[in-house]
């Protein structure tokens, strides 16, 4: 099993689709449905023995929940907010650009 990369709060984009959200959860491994993972085609089909992040994501067109492995994540140091209307739900964001869990987030 390997060590997540990314940790909650961070953001991230992805290395192949034009999308970037905010990690509010991971999974040491692979845990959705096999329809979810077959529907993705085989040559970009993620490992399942890698961490899996749940992203509040956004792209040009909406927001939305992603699921992505780590293989297609990488660290998004713009510093340009994430605009997703959850966010607030969980974190406040700090001067760095990140976002922290809110203390009452943490149950």
């Amino acid at each position: 099993m390997h060590e997540a990369k990314f940790s909650i709060g961070q953001v991230v984009k992805h290395k192949l689709f034009p999308f970037r959200g905010v990690v509010f959860d991971v999974d040491a491994e692979f845990s959705n449905s096999e329809e979810w993972l077959t529907a993705i085609p085989e040559p970009i089909r993620p490992r399942r023995d890698q961490p899996f992040y749940h992203l509040f994501a956004e792209n040009s067109d909406s927001h939305y929940v992603a699921y992505v492995s780590e293989q297609n994540l990488m660290a998004d140091d713009s510093g340009e907010p994430v605009e997703h209307p959850q966010i607030e739900l969980l974190f406040d964001e700090t001067d760095e650009g990140d976002y922290k869990l809110r203390p009452e987030s943490l149950n």
